[in-house]
């Protein structure tokens, strides 16, 4: 082991898995906490939602599954156990509040899947593992916010259950620098491939032609 990050984890993290056969892709919790001041979870992340925007519009070309993330819970939050406990700001997103809407432009179109959710991972306590599965996806493309919570969090489940993971950095974001490349850096390591908008969109389009 020595003081140098990269040296540290050289040859031991950080193999990479590569693209699987049929990939989905998954926006996690794009919603307009995130992106207007007033709210508590404001995270100033528009590069993010923007990076994200131009990979979806590529994964509508490319014909693959889309499946929308958001965070929903009763006005009471009991369905938030301990988690809505801990994070008080998670109270901006019971049902029906302005903050839970779909943030910009976005928007889920009819052939497109939304998941809810009640903690950090989309798959924990969803249906999501068991809908990949049953429509032959084996690999899953991440976007989303925020990139030491929900994107992680998703991340882990995604491989836990069996599926590549394979994040775009520039389509996620945290609401500091810091945390977000610490997950990049720790799931590019052990759970998930960690790749360029850039990249991904060469991959979708060759999936276009193909």
């Amino acid at each position: 082991m020595t003081d140098n990050l990269d040296d540290n984890y050289a040859n031991v993290y950080g193999n990479r898995i590569g693209y699987g056969k049929k990939p989905a892709l998954l926006l996690i919790d794009f919603v307009e906490a995130y992106f207007d001041k007033s709210c508590d979870l404001y995270a100033d992340v528009e590069d993010a939602l923007a990076s994200a925007t131009r990979v979806l519009e590529a994964a509508r070309k490319a014909g693959i599954l889309v499946v929308y993330t958001n965070v929903v819970y009763h006005p009471s939050g009991i369905n938030g156990g301990r988690f809505f406990e801990k994070a008080k700001p998670l109270r901006y997103l019971v049902e029906g509040h302005p903050m839970g809407a779909w943030a910009g432009s976005l928007a889920p179109a009819a052939n497109e899947l939304v998941v809810s959710k009640q903690y950090p991972s989309a798959f924990f306590g969803t249906s999501l593992a068991s809908t990949l599965t049953a429509a032959g996806i084996d690999s899953v493309i991440l976007t989303g916010l925020t990139t030491s919570g929900c994107v992680r969090a998703s991340c882990v489940d995604a491989s836990s259950h069996g599926f590549i993971p394979i994040v775009v950095a520039e389509a996620c974001g945290d609401r500091h620098e810091a945390p977000h490349k610490a997950n990049l850096f720790d799931m590019n390591a052990k759970y998930a491939d960690v790749v360029s908008e850039q990249e991904v969109l060469q991959y979708l389009e060759g999936l276009q032609a193909s």
